[in-house]
């Protein structure tokens, strides 16, 4: 059994190197690839110092490019999709694996309340979103996410075989959980007491939330017409 754990990371160097220790403490994993999707600081030499391979993109090609890239490279069983900021949280990852281990499930996803997602002084964004998502995947799918957005997974390989890889930008866990459902694989959510750092109330957290809207109409839209063909 291969398991191989893919973290994008932008402008992490702050944090990379306790997410990727965490990770290391998780019974079963083989490979850490970090994926530094054009970082202006130091987070590919972070990284590799704290003993992942590093996959560097030449510029900012967004999440589902960077995950394509390492995905590409990379065979495996399973893979551990997790986001670079977890920091020590990270090795709560662990419990998304045993329902795949166990023939449970073949995605799982990590369901995290607010109050375990703020980091202290932090706010957290308006859920629209995360609203948006949730309901677009009910409509097209029937199915009732919890967490559409959690960027926190474990996948069979199989499931993204049938998926064709990550969807781009902002749209890939949506994209995921609608084509898993369409294509009969089954999904369970897992409560676990993660945190990561919260978008704050700021020019640069309205534009992230901003375009992160954008991309889930996006990606709904396109399932939307995939399932009229």
């Amino acid at each position: 059994m291969i398991i191989v754990a893919l973290v994008p990371a932008f402008n992490e160097a702050k944090r990379i190197a306790a997410t990727v220790s965490a990770i290391s403490k998780i019974q079963g994993v083989n490979t850490i690839v970090v994926i530094d999707d054009g970082s202006v600081d130091s987070t590919s030499d972070i990284a590799m110092n704290a003993g992942a391979t590093v996959i560097r993109m030449p510029t900012n090609c967004g999440k589902g490019q960077a995950l394509n890239a390492a995905w590409k490279l990379y065979q495996a069983d399973i893979y551990l999709v997790l986001d670079a900021d977890l920091q020590e949280s990270a090795s709560r990852a662990a419990d998304l694996l045993q329902p795949l281990l166990h023939h449970e499930a073949d995605m799982v996803i990590a369901h995290f309340a607010a109050s375990q997602v703020r980091r202290k002084g932090e706010k957290m964004g308006f859920g629209v979103a995360k609203n948006l998502a949730r309901w677009g995947i009910f409509r097209l799918t029937g199915y009732v996410a919890h967490s559409p957005l959690s960027g926190q997974r474990a996948l069979r390989a199989e499931v993204l075989g049938s998926c064709g890889g990550f969807a781009e930008g902002f749209g890939v866990e949506v994209d995921l959980t609608i084509e898993a459902v369409r294509n009969g694989f089954r999904i369970v959510e897992v409560d676990l007491p993660m945190t990561h750092r919260a978008t704050g109330w700021s020019i640069a957290g309205f534009g992230h939330r901003g375009k992160q809207l954008l991309e889930v109409t996006k990606v709904l839209w396109q399932a939307w017409r995939r399932k009229q063909r």
